[in-house]
């Protein structure tokens, strides 16, 4: 059982000391332990039956009496589906609406299909450590489907997996052979294995329908990078229009979703990247992974912009804050605010997003972005767009004598009169302190200065981060007169943008069996290319490594590797426990 530390209650102390709660511009988080979600009998069982995360899935059915939420989590060979309670009261454990326990496989992640759910039914995907998909019905538990039952279509572990936004029966799953597969929940797999025909293939990247008489699963195969490269987890865009997808080659691709082009790609400055995540408004892709980093890659720039250093160990788990997040002045309140919709067509101009870019102060939006990781820590950032709208600057230097960290005393350029997609100051613009850019970032609290041991069965490195030891090399600091390798060239006109991020594409995948010849681009700028943020707080909260976190209204949720799923109530909204 998890055991609350005497004295982790307050905000202060140690900061590798257990922490129940602690406070933030806007209050007081507490963690509600009688909220919490486990497996019901926990003697004698721990989670030794494979390595799968223990991950989280949400939905709100339409019940007239507002307990409409519903939550599902693995855990071992078990899957559990509970009526959610929140902050309201504590859980039953021992009335789940449905659980599973499976032999010989582990299931390693789960969807909900929102688009055809009702008050009394709910299609649930399921997917497998042995490359199995099930589709359930937790509530009226009559449904129940297999795909690639025989193993004929993939035998690797099911990464993820997500229902195509707005379909009813169309859903996507990602497999750690490095492939992604389209199928349709009402067609049947076929008896032997698939043939298939090539349909499309670009700059690291080859998609392929099955060769076939009659229709059958799976109806595309994407293959990613190079063979056998595992894809870690995939996120569409609050639109619906684009698909980000991050794979163990390090590599961030962002897709058009129905064109199956490929729009934009960043690099990880060491390792895979292993979680993804949008922005509320859909202009910025958020990844982190075994670099220690949370790396920012604006979608209308096509480069990174920004990068969080806060983490010890690797990055599992990156999610914006929808309910703290405010976008143009107006709070998002989730997908549903009309602010916090962006127009992705090509009609959009460069001008028109740079007068977005350029509105007033009062007018600013504000990001709140949460990671947790296998250093068993939640960080939450907030990042303004000031700092985001920084032009890559390929003079500046940090004052850290790590090349890390202390932007304060370092110059660069004004983003304000780089047009969008330039990735490199030309010196037209005014100078500007960084102090200033990066004001509303507060220092974390042990988050570079402690070694500590990792909780994490991935604990590689101690004392100072794997980012702080690669900038040693030199990433950070160069000599006078090195030949810079951009792949986005100076100032240029709209149309002439469009065409270098076009270029950066496919520059960026021709070097991707060299990763080093990325470094200094747009695709993976050195630590003085771009701002580096420090989280507003840094807290351990977990005995083991954290996997899971999702923000709601009046909470978020966190889940660790040892099957327990937390509830943190947001300031003011303590429930009756």
């Amino acid at each position: 059982m998890a055991v609350q530390v005497d004295g982790g209650s307050s905000d202060g102390g140690d900061p590798d000391e257990l922490k129940t709660q602690f406070y933030t511009r806007e209050g007081t988080y507490r963690l509600m332990t009688l909220s919490e979600y486990s497996r019901p009998n926990r003697v004698g069982y721990t989670n030794t039956q494979g390595n799968a995360s223990v991950r989280v899935s949400f939905v709100n059915l339409p019940d007239p009496s507002g307990n409409g939420d519903r939550i599902c989590f693995n855990f071992g060979r078990e899957l559990y589906v509970y009526v959610y309670k929140g902050v309201k009261k504590a859980a039953d454990l021992t009335k789940p609406v449905d659980k599973k326990m499976y032999k010989g496989t582990n299931p390693t992640c789960h969807d909900f299909n929102s688009v055809t759910m009702t008050s009394d039914t709910v299609s649930l995907l399921v997917g497998f450590s042995t490359g199995q998909i099930q589709l359930i019905d937790p509530i009226k538990k009559e449904l129940s489907k297999l795909y690639n039952e025989e193993r004929l279509i993939d035998k690797t572990k099911v990464t993820c997996i997500k229902w195509v936004p707005g379909s009813t029966n169309l859903f996507l799953a990602s497999h750690s052979s490095g492939q992604l597969y389209l199928y349709n929940e009402e067609l049947p797999c076929g008896t032997t294995a698939p043939h298939y025909q090539p349909f499309k293939q670009g700059d690291g990247y080859a998609i392929h329908t099955c060769k076939t008489k009659s229709t059958r699963n799976p109806l595309y195969r994407w293959v990613l990078g190079s063979d056998g490269c595992c894809i870690n987890e995939l996120a569409f865009s609050p639109c619906g229009s684009y698909l980000a997808v991050v794979s163990q080659d390090g590599f961030l691709r962002v897709f058009h979703y129905d064109t199956m082009e490929l729009v934009g790609v960043a690099r990880s400055y060491f390792g895979g990247f292993l979680c993804v995540c949008w922005s509320p408004d859909g202009r910025y892709v958020v990844v982190g992974g075994e670099d220690d980093l949370v790396t920012v890659w604006s979608f209308h720039e096509r480069r990174v912009v920004a990068r969080g250093q806060g983490h010890r160990s690797w990055v599992s788990v990156v999610a914006f804050d929808p309910f703290t997040s405010s976008c143009s002045g107006v709070k998002v309140n989730g997908a549903s605010s009309s602010n916090s919709k962006v127009d992705f067509s090509d009609s959009d101009s460069e001008s028109s997003f740079e007068h977005k870019r350029t509105s007033s102060n009062s007018d600013m939006t504000c990001y709140r972005l949460g990671s947790v990781g296998q250093d068993t820590q939640l960080c939450l950032w907030d990042i303004t767009e000031d700092v985001l709208r920084q032009p890559m600057c390929p003079r500046t230097r940090t004052t850290s004598t790590a090349g890390l960290g202390n932007l304060s005393g370092s110059k660069t350029l004004n983003g304000n009169g780089a047009p969008a997609g330039s990735a490199v100051g030309t010196g037209t613009g005014p100078i500007v302190d960084n102090t200033k850019c990066n004001s509303i970032v507060t220092n974390s609290v042990g988050s570079k200065d402690k070694s500590g041991d990792h909780s994490s069965s991935n604990s590689h490195h101690s004392g100072s981060t794997l980012s702080q030891k690669l900038a040693a090399f030199g990433f950070g600091d160069r000599k006078e007169g090195h030949k810079r390798n951009f792949s986005i060239g100076p100032k240029s006109s709209s149309s002439s943008d469009k065409s270098h991020n076009s270029s950066t594409v496919k520059s960026t995948h021709s070097a991707a069996d060299d990763p080093m010849r990325l470094i200094g681009t747009s695709t993976c700028p050195r630590f003085d290319e771009c701002p580096l943020l420090e989280p507003l707080i840094c807290k351990k909260i977990a005995h083991e490594r954290l996997t899971a976190l999702v923000f709601r209204e009046d909470c978020f949720v966190t889940a660790c590797q040892d099957g327990y799923v937390y509830t943190w109530a947001r300031p003011g909204k303590l429930g009756d426990v």
